[in-house]
């Protein structure tokens, strides 16, 4: 029997370094070891290297809908940021708890884990409890999908999935989708001296961030909008340009990589042909191509279904409704299972992939008192 506080834990999960290039069978394994013994059912999803593993873990009735809890085991990387602490080892001071992953999200990870064994220790659930934890969250929701595919052949369709992403222990009913791309432009190698005579795959650049810039422009402008949102419209934003080798030479080729992320009203298809309608206009339009990198839907969960009132009672009354700005793996898990899906956790985005990263003490024991609310709520 473990005796170990939700702080304990989190410790313990902090000490792992998951960044997301490196591999989280580790943690994993600590999870299994620490749950299994208990009763709880263990199922682990790998890739395909068997580098990395998904983990689903339920206690409970196997025949009834519960409710699911999703987390990410991976974190950010620390590699360029000054910290003052060690980043992979927790330190205390003035109620705070310093550590990469302690907001994002193993401060939760931590408590659903205690919650978990809490079941297992007491009273049997009418309502099984489910704990989804992920890999790759964090290079684009790529993990979860692994383990999503097999969820319906391993639990009942569950009532309601928590998202544990750091709201501070809000409830966010959404969040926008996310799309990420690459331009590809070509060229002509030739010496700048005589630039003129060929195609300077820059300059086609130039035509793709234009079309770009004028996209959101029109997007800003457009009635289409969800004022929930910090940012009420469709973004479309360029993160990164390549191109070229040497000031004397034209360059062949120049990449530019350009995320969309959209509200729930307006989807990426309609985003890229406005991008792609302005690039036709240019001369330089046969020379670009483009390329899909990856994508992941948004969330847009109603905040009259009951599901919402069922976690207001289990939350601080001061609680709020909320959109929230980053993406989840929410959009995932409500298109593969129709479940309603919330995001609620510890801790705030605004200390999360920051150098002292923390989570304040106060809100593991708002998340802790939060799941023995929902304990209660679904024991016999």
């Amino acid at each position: 029997m473990s005796n170990l506080s939700s702080i304990d834990l989190l410790k313990q999960l902090v000490a792992f370094d998951t960044t997301s290039y490196k591999s989280n069978l580790e943690l994993i394994q600590f999870v299994k070891n620490l749950l299994e013994p208990e009763g709880i059912r263990i199922t682990l999803n790998f890739n395909t290297e068997q580098t990395k593993a998904n983990l689903l873990a339920s206690i409970g009735p196997k025949d009834q809908a519960g409710i699911l809890l999703s987390g990410h085991t991976d974190v950010v990387p620390v590699a360029g940021q000054a910290w003052s602490t060690e980043p992979f080892q927790v330190f205390i001071k003035d109620n705070k708890i310093y550590g990469r992953g302690t907001a994002d999200m193993k401060g939760f990870i931590a408590c659903a884990m205690h919650a978990m064994l809490k079941a297992a220790q007491t009273q049997p659930l009418i309502k099984p409890l489910h704990l989804c934890l992920s890999y790759d969250e964090e290079i684009g929701c790529i993990g979860v999908r692994g383990i999503l595919s097999q969820l319906s052949e391993l639990i009942v369709q569950p009532e309601l999935c928590i998202i544990g992403e750091p709201t501070s222990m809000n409830i966010a009913t959404g969040h926008k989708g996310k799309a990420v791309f690459k331009a590809i432009c070509q060229g002509q190698e030739g010496h700048s001296a005589l630039a003129p005579l060929y195609v300077n795959a820059i300059h086609c650049a130039q035509s793709v961030i234009d079309a770009i810039t004028s996209t959101q422009k029109q997007l800003a402008e457009d009635t289409i909008s969800d004022p929930a949102y910090d940012v009420p419209f469709t973004t479309v934003h360029i993160g990164k340009i390549q191109g070229g080798k040497a000031l004397n030479i034209v360059p062949n080729e120049c990449i530019l990589d350009y995320e969309i992320r959209n509200i729930a009203e307006q989807n990426t298809n309609s985003v890229q042909e406005k991008i792609f309608n302005y690039i036709e206009q240019s001369p330089h339009a046969k020379f670009v191509s483009f390329q899909e990198i990856n994508q992941y839907p948004g969330l847009n969960t109603s905040t009259t279904i009951q599901a919402v009132k069922f976690l207001q009672t289990l939350l601080d009354p001061a609680a709020e409704l909320q959109k929230i700005s980053f993406g989840t793996e929410g959009g995932l898990f409500h298109q593969q299972l129709n479940s309603a899906v919330l995001v609620c956790g510890p801790g705030s985005i605004q200390v999360a992939h920051k150098p002292d990263e923390y989570i304040e003490i106060s809100q593991m024991q708002e998340c802790d008192d939060f799941f023995d609310r929902l304990l209660n709520a679904i024991r016999c």
